[in-house]
């Protein structure tokens, strides 16, 4: 009888980091562990690019004859964050047996900041707290210090990105239904990217969670050839927590994030982007929302297809998206399946007008359990387009 062949086949990288990491989380809340874990690869992330540009600056060879590798002049030119002596990478693991481990860390958080604008009151300052123990971070400094492959720049941004993308997900699934406040499915996301072709122009989400949307355009950009620097980005968040995240999620991507700013008003009580006419919306807004303070806006000058109700945002939403695009703007975005067929308090009036006004391009029907207990459809509207009703699926 024959031997059965051996399964030599290992697990990715980022589900035997997650294992690991997850073992180590103990007695942590998912949704606090997340800023503990995705701070060290955002750290990690930064001190790889800085370590490799320092490397090159102290050679000073070339392009880089008589630089100062400490001036931090010298890495904004390139887009790469300066990271200062007590925050490198190196230096940290030097010191991950140590007791005072978590102080060091925050110290470094601190530091990272100081010296970089753009990331002021990003960066989580958790690692001194009593409910993780110096040995649990020491063991987690070690697991992410092993995660980037190869010595490049580009290749660890790759394997970096990948790994925390992978971890915004295993966290928003740890956390529950919450987890959808942050986090996206990527099957979802990637379908409204390929739907509405990004290649070019603004794109803007008003609810942008951890940034996935904006991530995915721009791999798309990449993936087609085409040229990243043609889009630019514009976000909103109003949970501060979540914006950090984002933040972060595109920091480690070196995407410009200087536009994705955080009130917690939200976008419908303090638009960050009043006057922003976008080439793309894509957006993943909170669903049958009834705290969205409608009472304060029944005579808003973006309800131009009707006044939604108080107790729901779903179509205050859509013409929030509708009013922040430009004349050819598409939009596409994920709402409840009940806001298809809900006639309270004018909603049925206000998906008419929409449908009347030529709004609607398409409605996509997903699978069940693509979210956390909750059913959705994903839209695309694209102004003065027909439409053609046909079952599940509204398309061209």
């Amino acid at each position: 009888m024959a031997k059965a062949k051996k399964n030599n086949t290992e697990e990715p990288i980022e589900k035997q980091l997650w294992k690991a990491a997850d073992k180590l989380r103990k007695n942590i809340d998912a949704a606090e562990y997340k800023h503990i874990i995705l701070g060290l690869i955002f750290l990690k992330y930064i001190s790889d690019a800085f370590e490799e540009l320092f490397e090159k600056l102290n050679l000073g060879e070339g392009d880089y004859a008589g630089a100062d590798p400490e001036d931090k002049d010298e890495y904004k030119a390139e887009n790469v964050f300066f990271v200062p002596e007590n925050a490198r990478w190196s230096t940290l693991q030097s010191k991950a047996k140590l007791p005072e481990i978590g102080k060091a860390v925050d110290e470094a958080m601190d530091a990272i900041e100081k010296d970089n604008p753009s990331l002021r009151d990003v960066l989580p300052k958790v690692y001194a707290r009593g409910n993780l123990d110096p040995t649990s971070l020491g063991s987690l400094i070690d697991l992410v210090g092993n995660i980037a492959l190869g010595d490049a720049k580009a290749r660890s941004a790759d394997v970096l990105g990948h790994v925390f993308e992978y971890f915004l997900g295993e966290f928003a699934l740890a956390e529950g239904k919450k987890g959808g406040q942050f986090y996206t499915p990527r099957s979802v996301v990637e379908l409204l990217v390929d739907m509405l072709e990004p290649y070019k122009g603004r794109v803007f989400d008003p609810c942008c969670g951890s940034g996935g949307m904006f991530v995915q355009s721009e791999k798309f950009v990449a993936d087609h050839q085409g040229r990243v620097n043609d889009i630019s980005i514009y976000g909103q968040e109003s949970n501060q927590t979540t914006w950090r995240l984002a933040k972060m999620n595109l920091a480690i991507r070196g995407i410009d994030s200087s536009q994705v700013k955080w009130n917690n008003e939200g976008s419908f009580l303090n638009d960050n982007h009043k006057d922003l006419k976008a080439d793309y919306v894509i957006a993943n807004p909170p669903f049958n929302d009834s705290d969205w303070s409608g009472d304060l806006l029944r005579k808003d000058g973006r309800w131009k297809h009707g006044t939604p109700p108080t107790g729901n945002a779903n179509y205050a939403w859509i013409q929030h998206f509708l009013y922040h695009l430009s004349p050819s703007g598409q939009a596409g975005f994920v709402l409840a399946k009940g806001a298809l067929t809900s006639k309270t308090s004018g909603e049925g009036d206000i998906r008419k007008a929409l449908i009347e006004a030529r709004l609607v391009d398409c409605i996509v029907n997903l699978p069940a359990k693509l979210f956390l207990n909750t059913q959705v459809y994903p839209y695309a509207t694209e102004p003065m387009k027909s439409f053609l009703l046909m079952p599940a699926i509204w398309g061209i």
